[in-house]
């Protein structure tokens, strides 16, 4: 008789297996920066996979390139005097104790508070035509606590001009024609929840303060909020949108279960779990924008003069490669030639949902195949999400 010896995954195992992956990471990484040039493709695809960019000195040599910005640049001195935005700036910052790491020293803390203050003034001095708004800071911030002042004012002005630039119009009605591509992609993936917060015209106001913090402001937990931006910066501008619809696709049950009350239902939407998986959300929204693209959703959105979004032709890299939308659909055909391997649809496919809406994620993951990288992927490539194409900001 023979015997049969089954082999455990111990947690020493399985510790060992995620140091060996984060190191070879590393190593990826490391080269990707090594080469000339430096190979931006290779850092999308680090900072969209399972972890992102693991740590904040990783962050530092990644995040400037993510941006077409130089590592180098220089020191510009304060400018405090006469600018009209000191005082509601002043106000926010001095708001914001939550967004330090708890247990700072408040000297330290204090000082960084007037970096803050510091940079936000330095990038609407140097950009006029940009107006602050409420929750600016909390990206800000984030970008110093990573960065340090000199390195994060320079990418906070990249990042205001281009993928921000919508929220700092002198109006609101960029950021609201936005906000108007949640309700579109819900629809396609589940129309019972879209169905649902119609009839409670719920709107999408409670997604707010989510888009234009790079859930900076709702998030209590730092690792998660570089998590979302290392795959913010890697992608589409209009990539939060998509996982703010991820979020409330994956609360289903709890929308669905809720009183059909407009007042009911932006309440429990406007709280979000801290406990997501976001991994699992990040990999979810990723496949929703090839599946779904912008191009596809514009009409829906409502025709309006142009964001910023809509002419995003990558800060200039060298090559289509580069372009986050090429990285995304690579990434999906990667993940569907892994399932098609196994003959199954997998568990990825209903990740994001819960039980009732697990056939329609099959049906979803199965379109992938034809539509995701059929015509829609193709439309992404060759009309560079020209639906709006009025107005040209990245020269």
């Amino acid at each position: 008789m023979k015997s049969s010896v089954s082999v455990c995954t111990t947690p020493l195992n399985g510790r060992h297996d995620r140091d060996s992956r984060r190191n070879r990471k590393v190593a990826d990484i490391t080269n990707a920066l090594s080469v000339s040039p430096v190979d931006v493709a290779a850092l999308r695809r680090m900072a969209i996979s399972e972890g992102g960019l693991l740590t904040d000195e990783i962050r530092c040599q990644v995040w400037p390139r993510l941006l077409n910005v130089p590592s180098h640049v220089l020191e510009q001195e304060p400018e405090r005097e006469n600018n009209k935005d000191y005082n509601q700036v002043l106000l926010d910052v001095q708001r914001s104790l939550r967004r330090f790491p708890p247990g700072m020293p408040d000297e330290q803390r204090e000082g960084l508070q007037e970096e803050l203050i510091d940079i936000i003034l330095r990038v609407l001095k140097n950009n006029p035509q940009l107006h602050y708004y409420q929750g600016y800071h909390d990206i800000v911030v984030t970008f110093l606590l990573v960065l340090g002042e000199r390195l994060a004012t320079a990418l906070v002005e990249k990042l205001s001009t281009h993928h921000l630039r919508d929220f700092m119009d002198p109006t609101m009605d960029n950021t609201k024609h936005i906000l108007n591509y949640l309700m579109p992609i819900i629809e396609r993936v589940n129309p019972e929840v879209h169905d649902f917060m119609q009839q409670a015209e719920v709107g999408t106001i409670f997604a707010l303060s989510w888009l234009i913090t790079w859930f900076g402001h709702v998030l209590s937990d730092f690792r998660h909020v570089v998590r979302l931006y290392d795959f913010f910066l890697a992608c589409h501008p209009l990539m939060p949108i998509y996982f703010a619809a991820v979020i409330v696709l994956y609360r289903e049950e709890e929308v669905l279960e809720c009183e059909c009350d407009m007042a009911m239902v932006h309440h429990l939407l406007s709280q979000i779990p801290q406990d997501l998986p976001y991994e699992t959300l990040i990999s979810r929204a990723g496949d929703l924008f090839v599946q779904f693209p912008p191009s596809e959703l514009a009409r829906e959105a409502a025709t309006q003069e142009s964001t910023a979004a809509s002419t995003f032709t990558d800060f200039g890299l060298a090559s289509t490669q580069q372009r986050p939308d090429s990285v995304l659909r690579r990434r999906r055909r990667q993940k569907q030639a892994a399932l098609e391997s196994s003959g199954a649809a997998g568990p990825s496919a209903v990740a994001v949902a819960g039980p009732s809406v697990a056939r329609r994620f099959v049906r979803l993951a199965v379109m992938g195949l034809t539509v995701a990288l059929g015509a829609a992927a193709f439309a992404v490539v060759n009309t560079a999400l020209e639906w709006a194409p009025k107005l040209d900001l990245f020269p």
